[in-house]
């Protein structure tokens, strides 16, 4: 059986609907399961309406904020803790992406109390410092991210260029769970396009657990990826838009 967790793509304090990893276009979350654009309203409405109380958090303003480089206008904020355990306190289970590029930006993080790490291909310095990550927190709250963009790994040069070797050397430095996204799929509702890597990863390691998600159209993309021995589907355009019902995931 494959679990759903909807994704809260944080920007600005509001829900916002991602679009094909262009984050200057991103707006302010229309939904059609709540009125507001506010994490909790809709974190809520995710548990009534579908019964879902883990949730995917994106917290773009982290992710996006890069040291060593101009602040974008409206990022390069701290990861919003104080919202991590507003979430926590109602009673939902957080894997949060807030872009961690090393062990002690992954501190706070992990003393708001949220349940799993997300160490980011697109974020992360390189292979020794997911190592580190694992070694201190364990690997069942770190997860790595394999993140792409049509295809391509969104790396630091150390990682290397093919996907294939980079999960294989992330594998070396003990993670045992992966994400596996591709940035130029979300939003657009075309597939994730990455049910072959996710099927390879799953054939050769049969004990990873493999998470998948960006571009989900309906339940049919979902089965799919079940198939491709993912165990867990990330979605959220095709709930806010119905696509995806409460008796789809009934039926999984």
């Amino acid at each position: 059986m494959i679990q759903i967790v909807p994704v809260l793509d944080l920007l600005g304090g509001q829900v916002v609907r991602g679009m094909a990893g262009r984050r200057q276009e991103y707006r302010p979350i229309v939904s059609r399961l709540c009125t507001s654009s506010e994490p909790l309203p809709i974190a809520r409405a995710f548990r009534a309406q579908f019964g879902l109380d883990t949730l995917y958090l994106a917290d773009l303003d982290s992710i996006l904020f890069q040291p060593s480089e101009p602040r974008p206008s409206g990022s390069g904020k701290a990861p919003a803790l104080s919202l991590y355990r507003e979430l926590q306190d109602d009673g939902f289970t957080l894997c949060v992406d807030a872009g961690v590029r090393d062990a002690a930006s992954a501190r706070p993080i992990a003393e708001a109390g949220v349940d799993t790490i997300v160490a980011g291909l697109e974020t992360l310095d390189g292979p020794a410092t997911l190592r580190e990550l694992v070694q201190y927190y364990g690997a069942e709250r770190i997860v790595f991210s394999l993140d792409l963009k049509e295809g391509k790994p969104l790396a630091a040069p150390n990682w290397g260029s093919d996907p294939q070797r980079i999960a294989e050397t992330a594998l070396g430095c003990g993670a045992n769970r992966f994400i596996v996204l591709d940035l130029a799929r979300v939003g657009v509702g075309c597939g994730t396009g990455t049910e072959a890597i996710c099927a390879w990863l799953s054939k050769r390691w049969p004990d990873l657990r493999v998470t998948a998600g960006g571009g989900l159209r309906s339940i049919d993309d979902i089965q799919r990826l079940a198939q491709c021995g993912v165990s867990t589907a990330l979605v959220a355009s095709a709930l806010h838009d119905g696509r995806i019902t409460p008796a789809d995931l009934s039926d999984l």
